[in-house]
């Protein structure tokens, strides 16, 4: 059952339930979520996904009087996937095997980090670094990299975003560049993203002093902070994707100390980093000597999330 997502298409629907059925699902998923100490909406982000209902009707409660439905899935199909959201605390995304994150609707599994809405950011500082750089029109038809790409979601951000530049997305797990690489066929990006399979700037030599940004939403949580995380997030996600390692600046001292060696001048760094951890990366940044106008920037929370500079 926790296989991909239709990708929204219902289209494809096999299954045909009423709405007074589905409805007395729905109401009894409810009070299943709320026992459980769930958010109720992810019962309609399913039902989103398995149909061709959209919000509206199911606030409303319009598709009520339905007599045909069509779903993606038989109803019991639906209420065992739900279960596994109960008793084995997937993460909804997975079970569905889809996520949006900004305008796309991305594929995700179990090999690949859920996109999160704070990483959503990353796409804007971007686009405003470049816009006040005064190379920004050289950074803006440049080479980009995101590594660690994951379901590929800053790639795809960055492509959407900088339609002149060339994107590289790298990743150490085949599984999750397969991800990766659907995502980039499914949204038309395959001719301006170049997927590598490596540890960080381990299969980009080739680039030295070529690339214009180094953006990156690394590992970052601290080993020992892991096991006091949702059991959504460590029981299913992966775990090279969150381990930072004892103080969770593992991966971003990495990327610190080798952007410079692949980084034009004047080209951008810019990396996602845990809440409390922006003065230890802005230190790394000023001791590693050679980053200028280094700025910790703050999600919509408030929150330290993102440390951006450019190489001098």
């Amino acid at each position: 059952m926790t296989q991909f997502g239709n990708l929204a298409q219902p289209d494809l629907a096999q299954y045909i339930v009423s709405g007074s059925d589905l409805d007395a699902w729905r109401q009894a998923a409810h009070q299943q979520a709320i026992s459980a100490d769930i958010d109720p909406q992810e019962i309609d982000w399913l039902l989103r996904a398995m149909s061709n209902l959209d919000g509206l009707s199911l606030k409303l409660g319009t598709f009520r009087s339905k007599a045909a439905i069509p779903l993606t899935w038989s109803l019991a199909e639906l209420d065992q996937c739900w279960q596994q959201r109960l008793r084995q605390q997937v993460p909804v995304q997975y079970l569905v095997g889809e996520t949006p994150w900004r305008h796309f609707s991305l594929m995700v599994s179990p090999a690949v980090l859920i996109p999160r809405p704070e990483t959503e950011l990353v796409i804007d500082l971007a686009l405003n670094a470049v816009a006040e750089s005064q190379q920004g029109e050289q950074l803006r038809q440049g080479i980009w990299v995101d590594l660690g790409t994951g379901s590929g979601a800053i790639a795809l951000g960055l492509a959407h975003a900088f339609p002149q530049a060339r994107i590289l997305a790298v990743d150490h797990s085949p599984a999750a560049l397969v991800i990766a690489k659907t995502n980039a066929e499914h949204h038309g990006f395959s001719d301006l993203i170049t997927f590598y399979q490596g540890s960080w700037f381990q299969p980009l030599t080739s680039f030295r002093q070529q690339l214009s940004a180094v953006i990156s939403n690394p590992p970052y949580i601290p080993t020992s902070v892991l096991p006091t995380l949702q059991p959504e997030v460590i029981q299913h996600e992966p775990l090279d994707a969150l381990n930072g390692g004892t103080d969770g600046l593992e991966a971003i001292r990495t990327l610190v100390a080798q952007a410079p060696d692949y980084l034009v001048t004047g080209g951008l760094w810019l990396v996602e980093m845990m809440a409390g951890q922006g003065q230890a990366v802005q230190a790394l940044l000023e001791q590693q000597g050679q980053y200028q106008e280094i700025q910790i920037c703050k999600d919509l929370a408030g929150h330290d999330r993102f440390a951006l500079a450019f190489r001098r």
